[in-house]
């Protein structure tokens, strides 16, 4: 519930709007939309990567119903060899644990270490829905209070195509 508030209380301190609500624990997004395809929103997945040396990390964003196989991802996003980056860098760089991964975890990140890719058709989608932190509920929120959302972090982020 912290977790979840921490975002309510950074949304609402930068003016964003958005719309939540609950469901059971959703720890993947294939489980989320058990509970949420009828929100018209476009759930998204989020992985959370390490570089080969463990020195930069990058959180990858997509549309549910797609796949990326990392060696593709590496290719595409041009950063060397990745590997899923561990529960403790996860909770380190995120203030997360496994399961609830989504953007929001870059207002832990206070040193802005965490890159962000987004893919590009992502910009075609009027919604959008992440967890809050929390992955017993989901965040909708128009794609400019997306926008809004990351200039207000911080964090360094670009939009390509993964696919």
């Amino acid at each position: 519930m912290q977790r979840r508030e921490r975002v309510f209380d950074y949304l609402a301190a930068h003016g964003i709007a958005y719309e939540w609500y609950e469901h059971p624990a959703a720890p993947t997004v294939e489980e989320a939309m058990r509970y949420c395809a009828a929100d018209g929103a476009k759930h998204c997945k989020n992985l959370f990567f390490r570089n080969h040396k463990g020195n930069r990390h990058y959180l990858v964003v997509f549309a549910n119903d797609r796949q990326l196989a990392i060696h593709d991802l590496e290719q595409r996003l041009r950063q060397g060899k990745l590997s899923f980056a561990s529960e403790q860098r996860m909770e380190r760089y995120l203030g997360l644990l496994p399961g609830s991964v989504s953007p929001f975890g870059l207002i832990n990140d206070a040193e802005n270490h965490v890159y962000l890719f987004l893919d590009e058709r992502l910009l075609e989608e009027p919604q959008l829905a992440f967890h809050p932190n929390d992955n017993r509920a989901t965040v909708t929120l128009s794609r400019e209070n997306f926008m809004r959302y990351l200039d207000s972090v911080g964090n360094s982020y670009e939009f390509v195509s993964l696919y």
